[in-house]
Parts: structure tokens; C-alpha cells; sequence
């Protein structure tokens, strides 16, 4: 399958994808998928919580997660075999260098050790005539010559809640098993970092060791009597392909793969400074952070997370302000993120085409808000310098000062903590978390990690709204025009949110055109229904498919009316809209109630957002 969009479609859970498997989830649940039962891909991934970790030599917010599911179909030897084809074989990586790591069981849960995993892993070792031992308690007792690792299920479980504890009744997961990259022991990485003093292991922070994959075994659903195993067993392998190309090159920093070569060139052309990965100085560091920021807020614009106070626009100003902060480390006063995002658009742009077909977009919209910080940068310095004037070595500056910079100015309290340095002063950083938290605290939701997976709430009430979106997606085009797309939607159960392209506000007499054809449609009472077809055969027939890079071969197209007929949202249609849709919805679209917009706004430059509510 092609990869879904970073900004995931009816998922209130969270505001990003972060994990190859997020858009598998209704698959992995029992929904059948187009493509059938065996099913891999190339997923963008983003997450928010790796913002302050950028600038070391593995660690990056976006990323691209390489994945195949078995649904139902094959199970841990399959897997177990062809993973190690794979990596060994197809990646070429030395087997001697990589160790594995299963789940250690929980009796008390009537789970037992994944012995299984472990064989099977053991003799694809002694295949290449490696004895892989397997032992246990490596976090206490260290390595112990082994290969093959048992941890607990803080390491070695999956499930959207996390540990078996913590899963509700009727919620899926399974034991996984880990495959690591050992960079070795003679390069003396443990010994020189902070965790010189406890025994290394495969889970050791310290860096010899990198996670290059994880196999899912979904087998277990959790039930009121306890765990029991699932009717179909599912398979969900992710691998971070930076961390791939990392081992396969014998190289620990991500970022001296070639697919950052031509951005490294454009900032070293702009700076004059050279990157060098074997230095952990505050030039490599801001390479890094330079690196990953511009290349995020690349993809993250090409998917419609253009610059804003909120939402996912809140993260990509983010990203872009820091690197313009670190820039100025490089030495770089003038714009640069439009030219080094055209060096990633040149990189991926076979491989994402969208970039190439929306690069004066994302272009324009790097210049504006670099050009825009930059304004504001100087404005603050200026706020800065006036209300610490008077202070005096070592006293501390009030959060709310320093909130205000942030919030006013659009400084990064990085940039605080660093001017503070300069003239020997603190910031209050404790302080600033609780105000960024009291006023900030839907923009940072996506930092928190809520992400559960899939629809977050198939009620009733909920699927209706979904269904909802698709008669105001026909309506919208209806009435204001073919260049109305859908940008992202949010559903909970009292009102639905519908993001869409269009350049000014709705009058009011479109907005009650709207609602009237949404209230026919309902009055209508037209039946739902879907057929599976090629994504060619879905738009021959008028399907609108806004999302449908993420699906394969096959899609589900949901026709409101008559599937044989053309869509038009007009009065007395046959057929009132066509889409490409994962679902669920309604049967008929008479149990929806009385469509009421809400309120309709900007979201951002272009976006328009419409709230609306079913009485």
C-alpha cells in the first residue's frame, strides 16, 4: 500500500500518525481490507514527543516506518523466518551483529513465556552457525553471552493500552518479539556514556544497541474471565527504515545517510560550516536539529499542517521556529528553509510525487513563516533586553515573563534559557510548563501520546457523524465549487469538525444551501452502501477519494443513493455523493436527525472549518 497521510481522518485520539500500524487498526480489529490478508507498506510517521530529543544521532520526528500485517493469515513462523531472510539477506546486515528480544510471560495473567518466538529465532541463528543462547534478566544481569533476550511486558507487549493490565475487555494484543543492531563492544559506547556503571544490555540507553524492528503477534483478546486467544491471530511487524539504512551502513548517525546528503550540502553552502557526525559540538548539533525540522514541517505541509496557532499547524510553526533558533548557531541570518526543503523535495519526490505537485505550496508557506519569526525575533530580543534590564546575576526570571515571549513572540524557550545564559540569569522552566499547559493545552495534546488507535469511538452517535461528513463534503462542493477538498476531520459523540479548501468565509446563504442539502439528503432517506473496486474504476464513477494514497489495490467506495449512478448533491438526485472510505456508517441516511451547522471559521491560511451538530 501507499502510505497514509501524517494527518489521520476521523481519529480524535490524536493529531498526528505516529506508527506504521495507526491506519491498520479497523483491519487489525476484523474489518476486512481491500487488498486482502497479507499487506505491507512505507508509512510516514511523525511524533511530537521527539522535539526536544533532535540533535543527537538517532533521534528524529519524522520518520518513515516500514510494515507488513498478516490478518488472520500467516502467524510467528512465517514471520519469524522471513524477518530474518529479510534482514539478513535483503538488507545484507551481518547476523552476528543482531539479537533479539521476546516476551518473558506473566503467569499470574495465565500467559506464558514466549518460548516459541525464541526457538524459532534460535534456529535461524544456527541456520548461519551462530549458537544464539537465550537467557533471561538481561536489564539486571546484563548480556551473559546471550543473542536471544526475555523482558517483561513493559518491552516485549503491544496493545493500544498498553500492558495487559491496562487493556479494557475486548481489547486485542499479543507479546512482541524485537531485533536490535549492535554497533560493538569495541567501540566503547557503553563505557563512555552515563550508564557506564550498570550492565548493558539490548534495552541499554546508551547506544551501542538500536531497536531496527518489532513483530507484533497479536494473539490474545481480554475478556472478563481474563485473556483468551483471538478467533484470527494477526501479525504487525513496523522497522524504522533510517535505523535500517543506520545498521546497514555500520554507521550510528542517521543522519549521514544519503538521503540527507544534498540538504547537508545546501546548509553547508549557506553556512560555510561543515557537518561532522563524529563531533558532538553545538555545530553538529544544530545540523541535526536543522535537518529533521525542515524535512517534518516538509511533509507536514504537503499533508495540510500548514503553520497556525493550533492543531497540527501549532507543530509545524514549531518546528520551523527551532530551526531557524538553530540556524542562528550555524551562523545563518537569511532565510534558508525553502532551499533546503527543495533538496528533500528532489530526494523523495519519486517516492512521494505530492511533494513535487504541491512544492510552491510548501515553499511559500516555509518562506512566509520564517520571514514572519524572524520579525518577530527581533521585536522580542527587544522585550527581552527591557524586561531584564534590571535583574542581576543568577536571580530567575518569572515564567509569565518568559510565557509571554513564547506566546507574544513566538520564542522558543530555548532561545529564553539561551539569551538568560548570556547574562547569567535562570529561567523559571517549571514554571513555564504549568502556564504552557493552562494556555496551551489543546495545541499540545498531541505531545501527550493519546493515540489508542483507529476510530477512537464507533458509537451510534459517532458513526452518524462520520456518515454526516460525506453528505457536507458533497454538499460543500455543490455549492461553493470542485476545488472544496477535505483537509481532516474530527468526530466525538456531541458534534462533528469538517476541514476543507476554500479561500474566504461562507456567506450566509451558503451556509443555509448547504444545510438545506444536507437536510434533503437526510429527508431522502437514500441508502448506504459500498462496493470494492480499483481506485481507477472509483473515480470513473465520481468517487471523491481525498485520502486515498493509503489504501492498495482495492478500496471501499460508499455510495449515498444508487451505486449505479452518478453522483450530483442536488434536489430529486439518484445518488448524492460517492467516496473512498474505510467506513463505518449508517444504512440509511434518514437516522441521522436534523443537520445543523454550528459555526464556520478559519483554521488556517486557504483551510476553512465548518462545526456542525445532528439534532
Amino acid at each position: 500500500m501507499s502510505s497514509a497521510s501524517l494527518i489521520p481522518e476521523n481519529d480524535p485520539t490524536t493529531l498526528f500518525t505516529s506508527a506504521g500500524m495507526q491506519p491498520m487498526i479497523p483491519y487489525l480489529l476484523g474489518e476486512k481490507h481491500p487488498a486482502g490478508t497479507r499487506i505491507c507498506d512505507s508509512q510516514k510517521c511523525f511524533r511530537t514527543q521527539d522535539i526536544e530529543d533532535v540533535g543527537d544521532n538517532r533521534h528524529t520526528t519524522f520518520f518513515e516506518m516500514l510494515g507488513n500485517w498478516s490478518l488472520g493469515d500467516y502467524f510467528k513462523k512465517e514471520q519469524i523466518t522471513w524477518m530474518y531472510e529479510f534482514l539478513t539477506k535483503e538488507v545484507g546486515l551481518d547476523p552476528k551483529n543482531l539479537y533479539v528480544t521476546c516476551f518473558r510471560g506473566k503467569e499470574e495473567i495465565g500467559i506464558p513465556k514466549d518460548e516459541e518466538s525464541a526457538k524459532l529465532w534460535q534456529d535461524k541463528f544456527a541456520s548461519d552457525g551462530i549458537d544464539a543462547q537465550i537467557v533471561d534478566f538481561p536489564e539486571r544481569d546484563g548480556l551473559q553471552g546471550g543473542r536471544i533476550f526475555y523482558y517483561d511486558e513493559k518491552k516485549n507487549w503491544w496493545s493500544r493500552a498498553g500492558v495487559p493490565e491496562k487493556m479494557p475487555i475486548g481489547e486485542p494484543g499479543g507479546p512482541d518479539t524485537e531485533m536490535f543492531w549492535d554497533f560493538g563492544a569495541n567501540l566503547g559506547i557503553h563505557e563512555a556514556s552515563e550508564w557506564k556503571n550498570e550492565p548493558c544490555h539490548v534495552n541499554c540507553d546508551c547506544g551501542r544497541f538500536v531497536e531496527i524492528g518489532n513483530n507484533v503477534f497479536m494473539a490474545y483478546k481480554r475478556t472478563d474471565k481474563g485473556f483468551e486467544f483471538l478467533q484470527n491471530k494477526n501479525v504487525d511487524f513496523g522497522g524504522g527504515l533510517e535505523r535500517m539504512v543506520a545498521a546497514s551502513n555500520g554507521n550510528r548517525d542517521i543522519f549521514s545517510a544519503d538521503i540527507f546528503t544534498r540538504a547537508i550540502a545546501k546548509i553547508e553552502g549557506i553556512s560555510g560550516q561543515k557537518y561532522d557526525a563524529d563531533k558532538n559540538d553545538k555545530v553538529t548539533y544544530a545540523f541535526r536539529v536543522v535537518l529533521d525540522h525542515v524535512r517534518a514541517a516538509t511533509f507536514l505541509i504537503a499533508d495540510g499542517a500548514v503553520p497556525s496557532n493550533k492543531d497540527q499547524g501549532y507543530f509545524t510553526r514549531r518546528l520551523i521556529r527551532r530551526a531557524v533558533r538553530y540556524a542562528r548557531d550555524l551562523g545563518v541570518q537569511q532565510n534558508f528553509c525553502a532551499d533546503v526543503a527543495d533538496s528533500y523535495i528532489s530526494v523523495y519526490g519519486e517516492a512521494y510525487p505530492d511533494l513535487v505537485n504541491k512544492k510552491e505550496k510548501i515553499l511559500g508557506e516555509l518562506t512566509t513563516e520564517e520571514e514572519k519569526f524572524r520579525k518577530t525575533l527581533e521585536q522580542g530580543m527587544k522585550v527581552f533586553e527591557t524586561g531584564t534590564a534590571n535583574m542581576k546575576a543568577g536571580e530567575i526570571i518569572p515564567a509569565v515573563q518568559s510565557f509571554d515571549l513564547y506566546q507574544s513572540y513566538g520564542f522558543p524557550l530555548e532561545i529564553t534559557i539561551e539569551f538568560a545564559k548570556e547574562k547569567g540569569l535562570q529561567v523559571d522552566t517549571a514554571g513555564f510548563e504549568s502556564e504552557m499547559k493552562k494556555h496551551q493545552e489543546l495545541s499540545r495534546s498531541g505531545a501527550e501520546v493519546k493515540f489508542k488507535g483507529g476510530l477512537a469511538d464507533t458509537s451510534e452517535i459517532s458513526v452518524k457523524y462520520h456518515t454526516a461528513t460525506h453528505l457536507l463534503h458533497a454538499a460543500l462542493r455543490a455549492v461553493l465549487g470542485d476545488h472544496v477538498e477535505q483537509k481532516g476531520s474530527n468526530i466525538t459523540a456531541e458534534r462533528m469538525r469538517f476541514d476543507f479548501t476554500h479561500p474566504a468565509k461562507m456567506t450566509d446563504e451558503e451556509k443555509k444551501r448547504v444545510e438545506d442539502l444536507v437536510n434533503y439528503a437526510i429527508q431522502k432517506d437514500y441508502p448506504v452502501t459500498f462496493a470494492e473496486m480499483t481506485v481507477a474504476e472509483a473515480k470513473n464513477l465520481g468517487a471523491i477519494g481525498l485520502f486515498e494514497e493509503k489504501y492498495g489495490t482495492l478500496v471501499k467506495v460508499y455510495s449515498v443513493g444508487d451505486p449505479a449512478q452518478s453522483p450530483h448533491a442536488e434536489i430529486d438526485s439518484p445518488t448524492f455523493s460517492k467516496e473512498i472510505c474505510g467506513g463505518p456508517h449508517v444504512e440509511h441516511t434518514g437516522t441521522l436527525g436534523k443537520f445543523k451547522i454550528a459555526k464556520e471559521e478559519a483554521s488556517s491560511a486557504g483551510i476553512r472549518r465548518i462545526k456542525a451538530i445532528l439534532e
